[in-house]
């Protein structure tokens, strides 16, 4: 499943970046959408995309080797990222920003009822951006979602539990 998916992954960015390139030029997207800081090149999505899912879906399949039934949530967790990150991106794009706000909000408690961290998830929301934005600023934007995923997801359990030993 691994190799297939990133071939197909990658296919998919090859064929965005060709219908990019002859369909204007490929974008390029500046950090922080501000011209004054770098830019990058949908093009570095053909090198980083098909690593990403290399490496995430190889930790999924060693999730699921290792706890079949409580991967079943991965396919769900892959396809509502994806929905949220193309959503997310959609709204961007409209100039929306409070309900982009919103969604992040949105995202932060569903973070403390779902792990939002993992590998499934941090795909699904990558390649949902990339359409809009490229693979790389996505890939930094869902590595920190991912890290504060983690950090609400068991901080918040970690506190709960505390508060339910000094009930005692």
């Amino acid at each position: 499943m691994r190799t297939k998916a990133t071939i197909a992954i990658t296919a998919v960015m090859a064929l965005l970046l060709g219908w990019q390139h002859l369909d204007g030029g490929v974008p390029a997207h500046h950090l922080l959408a501000d011209p004054a800081l770098p830019a990058l090149s949908n093009w570095w999505g053909l090198l980083t995309l098909p690593a990403l899912a290399w490496i995430l879906l190889g930790r999924i399949e060693r999730r699921r080797r290792a706890a079949p039934t409580a991967a079943h949530g991965d396919f769900a967790a892959f396809t509502g990222a994806l929905v949220f990150g193309a959503i997310l991106s959609l709204l961007f794009t409209a100039g929306q920003h409070g309900a982009t706000d919103t969604m992040l909000l949105v995202l932060a408690v569903l973070a403390v009822f779902y792990p939002v961290y993992r590998a499934a998830s941090v795909l699904g929301f990558v390649i949902g951006m990339t359409w809009t934005f490229g693979a790389v600023l996505p890939m930094i934007a869902g590595g920190l979602f991912a890290a504060a995923g983690w950090a609400i997801h068991h901080g918040v359990r970690f506190l709960v539990s505390r508060a339910m030993v000094l009930r005692r």
